[in-house]
């Protein structure tokens, strides 16, 4: 009796740790980071340009370091932290669909390579991106896909030892579908790479991986023309 007795609480207790763990990862896309602010945006204006910024830290920090390129020109950042283009494609419709933008950049991929969420795959990375644009288009919303920034080291994964290959394969794939799809394609990449790993320019960053205030002056110059373009040709 007392090891059954004995079991049954086992078992009690791991299910008790599953549904806690479940818990904990209910909201696994952080749905209800921007729930908030998405709620209090009101409609675009009549003459608004309405431009969201969909991506990870590097899009988070963008918007907290150098605010005033958010705030002067009316572009929304949805930028959470560590995910994943999964995780990117579960939230679009809240934090950029229901926003009702005119344009929607995309920056998606680091993470993946980092494997933040599961095992790198570039097609299902790049299937991902694929369905945010489907998703985009289908709600009239125009689409500026950006190349994945250089890294050479992920120092929260240092036991992926291929990750400037990783990045490549991915922005190859990701700019062959903007051109086969007639879509702009921005490439950061090529101006904020540096020496033969590949890595971040240390110019451009304290890290290794996200943009210091110089790195983000740089990513300014490129997408705010691809921006004024679409919106000049409105």
């Amino acid at each position: 009796m007392k090891v059954i007795l004995k079991i049954a609480l086992t078992l009690a207790a791991i299910i008790l740790v599953d549904a806690s763990a479940c818990a904990d990862n209910r909201d696994w896309a952080a749905l209800g980071r921007y729930a908030a602010d998405n709620k209090a945006l009101p409609p675009p204006g009549k003459d608004e340009h309405r431009v969201v910024f969909m991506g990870n830290s590097i899009t988070y920090f963008w918007v907290d370091k150098h605010s005033h390129f958010f705030t002067s020109n009316n572009y929304i950042g949805r930028g959470i932290s560590g995910q994943t283009s999964s995780q990117f494609l579960l939230r679009f419709r809240e934090d950029v669909i229901n926003l009702s933008p005119e344009i929607v950049i995309i920056n998606a991929g680091t993470n993946d390579c980092a494997e933040n969420t599961g095992p790198f795959n570039v097609d299902i990375t790049l299937g991902n991106i694929i369905s945010m644009v489907e998703l985009a288009q289908a709600n009239g919303i125009k689409v500026i896909l950006s190349s994945v920034l250089p890294v050479a080291e992920f120092y929260w994964n240092r036991s992926i030892t291929d990750v400037a290959d990783r990045v490549a394969i991915l922005n190859d794939r990701i700019k062959s579908y903007a051109v086969s799809k007639g879509l702009p394609y921005i490439d950061y990449y090529t101006k904020m790479v540096d020496g033969p790993d590949r890595a971040l320019n240390p110019l451009y960053t304290d890290d290794g991986v996200h943009p210091n205030e110089l790195g983000y002056e740089i990513m300014e110059s490129i997408v705010k023309p691809a921006i004024d373009s679409i919106i000049e040709m409105q």
